[in-house]
């Protein structure tokens, strides 16, 4: 694993938790692993020194501190993106998302062939309420990417947002051709489906889902998954 692969993984989870609904967080923390493994390890552009540092800002909570030291570094390299991705996570941790969308736009910019900055830009989108925005970036996220289920996935999630409910489903499934052992997509699909009165389909993404993670498949049969029936 990559020495900057900890504080990744750290800016991964705790924004994709940070800016969702509890039910939604707990989608969010079941990323496949495929998709995982490609976001953990982006930050290349910082040095062990600074992410020791970052870590020991992070672990004490210290968001402001942290914001500024990712300002610091940033007045020495405004191209770097990994410093933008930095910001962002701490502005959104410190539960200012307008500004912590703006430094992963930066980072978008910088590096539009990253899906780590596409995601989290999306989130911070979604938080602040507006989730058709979110929907925009991630529409315009996969121009510029491939293979991305865990986008496609907060797709779904951000026209969940909005009761697009065919548009989600649709979305989903998407997600899932790419990665089929998916289960928070198999989780939002079953959902969806039973929203729509699509009770069958419901059935059969929850049978998916049961084969990969029964425990995540129990959360269906409360208010989280619509009462999806067994």
């Amino acid at each position: 694993m990559p020495k900057t692969a900890s504080i990744s993984a750290v800016i991964v989870l705790s924004v994709l938790l940070g800016a969702c609904t509890p039910q939604q967080a707990i989608i969010a923390a079941l990323t496949p692993a495929g998709a995982a493994t490609t976001l953990l390890g982006q930050l290349k552009g910082v040095d062990e020194q600074n992410i020791k540092r970052i870590v020991e800002l992070e672990r004490a909570g210290r968001w402001d501190e942290l914001a500024g030291f990712a300002d610091k570094n940033l007045e020495k390299e405004r191209s770097n993106a990994d410093w933008w991705l930095v910001l962002g996570y701490a502005r959104t941790q410190g539960g200012d998302h307008r500004a912590a969308a703006k430094a992963y736009g930066e980072a978008v910019r910088l590096e539009p062939d990253s899906a780590l900055g596409w995601n989290l830009l999306a989130q911070s989108y979604r938080a602040t309420g507006d989730s058709q925005r979110a929907i925009v970036v991630l529409n315009n996220a996969l121009l510029a990417l491939r293979d991305a289920p865990l986008t496609v996935f907060l797709l779904g999630e951000s026209y969940s947002d909005l009761g697009r409910l065919d548009q989600a489903a649709a979305a989903y499934r998407q997600a899932l051709a790419t990665e089929p052992k998916f289960p928070a997509a198999w989780f939002s699909l079953a959902r969806t489906y039973a929203l729509m009165g699509r009770q069958d389909d419901a059935k059969e993404a929850r049978a998916k889902l049961e084969k990969l993670d029964p425990k995540l498949a129990k959360r269906l049969d409360g208010g989280d998954g619509a009462g999806v029936a067994r």
